[in-house]
């Protein structure tokens, strides 16, 4: 049987290969089937033991929530009649007396051109997967990278690192040092390869931006 060191190294895509895939029929065949483009994976938990999504047992289920352009209409108002504890015991003496003078005919408190416009002008496709996402355990608790900006420090990132305001990350002197992220040669990186912010110093006091990038020449740019 092939190894998995050997079978990464014989891979046209190393990051495909499972510690499974050595006791494929074809091993070989296999990783390529994997790395090709626009492939959809088998689900990982085939090979677990427990049954699926035997962990969310007992995990608090999200009510179920309208669409925005759904609850703009007022409808949740109307669902929401009758369910206050006023309106449990019963209709009053003047409701009564108001409802033998001008009935309700059983139609709708709602503008029907709110309800047309929400569904025919306003209404929002829903959040969908893309071709081969596919759900696993968990899923819904896993940050969404899509919306991170690589570089870009959030305030509840720069209150947790506790950076002061104009003051540089606390890995610039080191990407000054030894240069950007590899997985991110062209990234704009404010004191590497970008301006500094206004107000901001460069120095190595507390809260300098360490050295200024040089030309050839030495000089600043």
């Amino acid at each position: 049987r092939i190894s998995v060191a050997e079978l990464k190294q014989k891979a046209s895509n190393p990051a495909v290969v499972e510690w499974v895939d050595t006791t494929a029929r074809d091993p070989l065949f296999l990783a390529e089937i994997k790395a090709l483009p626009n492939t959809v994976p088998v689900p990982s938990h085939w090979s677990q033991k427990r049954k699926y999504l035997q962990n969310k047992r007992g995990q608090e289920k999200a009510p179920f929530e309208l669409p925005e352009f759904i609850r703009a209409t007022g409808i949740m108002d109307l669902r929401e009649t009758g369910t206050h504890p006023a309106d449990m015991d019963g209709p009053s003496l003047a409701q009564q007396a108001r409802s033998r003078m001008r009935p309700k005919m059983g139609g709708m408190d709602i503008d029907y051109q709110k309800l047309h416009d929400a569904f025919f002008r306003w209404q929002t496709k829903p959040e969908l997967s893309i071709h081969g996402d596919l759900y696993y355990e968990g899923k819904e608790n896993v940050t969404r990278i899509r919306q991170k900006d690589p570089g870009h420090l959030s305030d509840a990132l720069r209150h947790a690192l506790n950076i002061p305001p104009h003051a540089p990350p606390p890995w610039l002197i080191n990407m000054q040092r030894f240069g950007p992220p590899p997985s991110y040669p062209l990234l704009k990186i404010p004191g590497l390869n970008a301006p500094i912010p206004e107000g901001a110093q460069w120095g190595y006091h507390p809260g300098g931006w360490g050295r200024p990038p040089l030309d050839e020449s030495n000089r600043p740019l």
